[in-house]
């Protein structure tokens, strides 16, 4: 019988190698056996099915584990009203390449059966914090429980200490650290972005982390039912970091797929494409645009979101223009993450449809 390692199984099974020790320890992976301090699996072992998964109930609903640019918590009502009729039925998969902080995501995964799902995003702390869950969720709870029990109790001023403490070591980590998944700097993600202000998640120039600490009384670090039946609904899902366009080899005629790139901004001081390095400017609106069209010809189903240039000049035809082929809905949304208080409330997004 030939055998792999543990590693070697990791990448053919698309788990972590921690989680193949687990299942081998657990005696899941018939014939395996540890050599020296390492395990080796026959090379024709499949891989087990989750016993997670086995107790996960449909009817959990899941909620994003952090807040996000753009989110779409408060839309998802409307956004449900555009899905596929046959979704889950002869539409069995599903693609988000902007999944941010995949409110659309969860909504399809509490709610369809799909066989299988595809989601990915150019931010790879993002991304890293979305395959820890997946992966290793119990020592990411371990790391967070931790943090909620020293931060929650302290006064301001140690919060403050605190705070500029890990951002400094997160920064650390995604500018000198390993590239690779890590579980600490996950943990140092999700920390940050339930403490900072406003929840934002910006970077500077030199892609440091820069937002200072926010003033919530009782913030909820450790959300540990959610993360863990996010784990479970992760199982099945493919997880990549990379461009949007990555994702034409998944999708096909049985796809539904919804995109929610970085918003055009309404004004030019109003440019909230900083929660990366990378700017999304007309010319990337326009290549999306091109993608979607791509994907059409194939018989997806796509979705898009937006913002509408006509909440601040009437005049503006830009996506009207650009999406003139497919069916253009203008929905309310409240603008929920801005630095002026006074800026925040009802505006006019786009909802984008191929069908």
């Amino acid at each position: 019988m030939q055998y792999i390692s543990a590693k070697e199984a990791a990448k053919k099974w698309n788990i972590s190698q921690r989680r193949v020790a687990v299942l081998c320890s657990e005696g899941r992976i018939p014939e395996a056996y540890m050599l020296g301090n390492m395990w080796i699996i026959p090379k024709d072992a499949e891989k087990p099915v989750d016993g997670r998964s086995l107790r996960y109930m449909k009817k959990v609903q899941l909620k994003p584990f952090i807040k996000w640019a753009g989110g779409k918590g408060q839309l998802i009502n409307v956004i449900r009203n555009t899905y596929p009729r046959d979704l889950g039925k002869e539409i069995n998969k599903y693609a988000e390449p902007f999944v941010g902080g995949g409110a659309v995501l969860f909504d399809i995964l509490s709610n369809y059966e799909l066989d299988s799902i595809y989601i990915s995003d150019i931010n790879p702390e993002l991304i890293n914090a979305y395959r820890i869950i997946r992966d290793d969720v119990e020592e990411l709870i371990c790391l967070l429980s931790v943090m909620q029990n020293e931060y929650v109790p302290i006064d301001t001023e140690s919060r403050k200490q605190y705070y500029y403490k890990k951002r400094e070591r997160y920064n650390d980590l995604k500018i000198n650290g390993d590239e690779a998944i890590n579980i600490e700097k996950a943990a140092l993600f999700i920390f940050l972005n339930k403490t900072c202000f406003n929840g934002l998640y910006r970077v500077n120039r030199k892609g440091l982390f820069n937002v200072p600490m926010g003033a919530y009384k009782n913030p909820c670090i450790c959300d540990t039912d959610n993360l863990r039946n996010i784990s479970i609904a992760l199982q099945k899902v493919t997880i990549v970091c990379g461009d949007y366009k990555e994702s034409d080899k998944f999708i096909d005629q049985n796809t539904f797929v919804y995109f929610d790139p970085p918003y055009r901004p309404l004004t030019e001081t109003a440019n909230f494409t900083s929660y990366t390095e990378n700017l999304f400017d007309d010319k990337a609106q326009i290549e999306l645009a091109e993608y979607v069209k791509i994907l059409d010809k194939k018989g997806a189903k796509v979705v898009v979101s937006n913002s509408d240039p006509k909440n601040s000049n009437t005049e503006d035809e830009f996506f009207d223009e650009l999406y003139k082929e497919h069916r253009i809905n203008r929905v309310q949304a409240t603008r929920m993450i801005n630095c002026n208080g006074e800026s925040r409330g009802k505006i006019s997004e786009l909802l984008i449809a191929n069908f």
